[in-house]
């Protein structure tokens, strides 16, 4: 096995037992990013003299013999709409191409405070807005597990480069679904934590009230070792939560016995595909021979999320977008122009592609004057209820356990001509970001060789149950995740 293929959390023991150094991990991963990028396309930038440069300095922390951070010396992808400074950040746009942020977010400054080995910016559905990783300007990523599918959207670079072994951990961010579903498509883990349990300085918004900030890994306990880095109050980010910050990594290890689970009626109903069906209630199985207490809930306005997701989530994005005018940074056509408002009907039109001007225009539209209490108001109400069904629904359980998907990962094109179709793949991760709660994907089977993703859903601010549940079934499940079993 190369070492790029190895989990944050051995490579981790390695390096502090000294049985390999991070330039030599370095190494690896940009042999295999030669070796698989040109198929998977999960970066938008590759950053290697400074990932080497990282690497370096990682390895002279170790030879002080000084306590240092879990992930000094491992490979970290940053998806490209969180800033860094003095690299690209586009957000897979035309509109940002050469945009060069002056400094860091919050997350990228913790990472490589921590030793982190900054590998490339990862390839992404422009300004976050898709499920597929298929609307990037620099041309859609592939899952390496099938280069013929997508490997889920919007964080798809970020769930590919890990799968492929381009890197080690990715951070990404979610808000409808963008790290688990991509975690789902590509058979790695991935979690949104809480809304305002990381810092969304210096990310790139697209819905503010929506948008997370979490982390990819191959494990529960890889995820774990990131969240300790990147969690934490920002009092630069007014959304950022002054609550104390677990151990997440120290804590996981425990067994379930008496964890009540939670199943939600609702997400469980038609359209599930049978397959992931079947994979998810075998590891609801499994938890619930190994002590956990499975109890059957409702959450009956569950089935208004994604509708209330696309209203509010265009609306805050016609608002975030309008910056993006020609003016103050990102490109400016060359079109002749006779007026302002001619340059940033020019700007606009040439750098947004199709699905961003969708959604913008949708989003303008529910505000204006006449529609704003027929659909955004209202769709605040329902929102409301959505978040009221789940602190009714966690008065009987610890956490919840859902699919991430109602389908397998489709192949590049298949729905791009359907966008309500398209939209629907959120259905069961969107009425997270609208009740701010943390969840995570985990992979729990395959079906006909397609990874099948299972979320585990916590109360707010209690990732720690999330991962508890999330590690016990990865260990307990062990080899019988792999290979290709309902279907076969």
């Amino acid at each position: 096995m190369e070492l790029c293929d190895i989990s944050a959390t051995d490579l981790a023991r390695m390096l502090r037992k000294r049985e390999i150094c991070s330039r030599e991990i370095t190494e690896s991963v940009f042999r295999r990013i030669e070796e698989k990028e040109d198929i998977i396309n999960a970066f938008i930038i590759e950053t290697k003299d400074l990932a080497l440069r990282c690497a370096d300095l990682a390895d002279k922390r170790f030879k002080t013999g000084k306590k240092v951070s879990p992930i000094n010396g491992i490979p970290v992808a940053i998806k490209d709409n969180l800033c860094t400074k003095g690299i690209t950040t586009t957000c897979g746009s035309r509109i940002l191409e050469n945009y060069v942020p002056p400094y860091n977010a919050t997350v990228v400054d913790k990472v490589l405070k921590s030793g982190g080995v900054l590998v490339g910016k990862t390839n992404m559905d422009e300004f976050a807005m898709g499920s597929s990783c298929e609307n990037s300007a620099f041309g859609p990523a592939r899952n390496p597990v099938d280069p013929d599918r997508v490997p889920g959207g919007s964080s798809g670079g970020s769930a590919a480069a890990v799968a492929a072994g381009e890197t080690v951990l990715a951070i990404g961010s979610d808000t409808g679904g963008s790290i688990r579903l991509p975690a789902a498509f590509c058979g790695v883990t991935g979690i949104k934590p809480t809304y305002g349990r990381v810092s969304r300085y210096g990310l790139v918004s697209y819905a503010s009230s929506l948008d997370q900030v979490g982390a990819f890994g191959r494990s529960v306990e890889d995820c774990a070792m990131l969240l300790d880095v990147i969690c934490g109050h920002d009092k630069r980010d007014s959304t950022s939560v002054d609550i104390r910050k677990p151990h997440f990594q120290g804590s996981i290890d425990r067994d379930i016995k008496g964890i009540r689970i939670g199943l939600p009626e609702e997400y469980f109903v038609e359209g599930l595909d049978d397959g992931v069906r079947t994979e998810v209630m075998n590891a609801v199985m499994t938890l619930e021979k190994n002590g956990a207490e499975i109890i059957e809930i409702s959450l009956p306005y569950s089935k208004y999320a994604i509708s209330v997701y696309y209203l509010v989530a265009t609306a805050e994005a016609s608002s975030n977008l309008a910056r993006y005018d020609g003016v103050k940074y990102g490109i400016r056509s060359s079109n002749p122009f006779a007026d302002s408002i001619g340059m940033y009907e020019e700007t606009r039109s040439e750098g947004f592609g199709k699905e961003v001007k969708r959604r913008i225009m949708l989003g303008t539209y529910v505000l204006s004057a006449g529609y704003y209490d027929a659909y955004y108001l209202k769709a605040q109400k329902v929102r409301a209820l959505i978040q009221e069904d789940f602190s009714r629904a966690f008065e009987k359980v610890d956490c919840m356990i859902t699919p991430v998907s109602p389908c397998l990962p489709f192949r590049l094109g298949e729905r791009m001509a359907d966008p309500l179709h398209m939209y629907l793949v959120d259905v069961y991760t969107a009425s997270l970001n609208l009740s701010g709660l943390p969840g995570m994907s985990i992979n729990c089977g395959f079906v006909d060789g397609l990874p099948v993703g299972m979320q585990v859903i916590g109360k707010a601010f209690d990732e720690m149950t999330v991962l508890r549940v999330g590690d016990a079934y990865e260990k307990l499940a062990g080899d019988n995740r792999k290979g290709n079993r309902t279907g076969s």
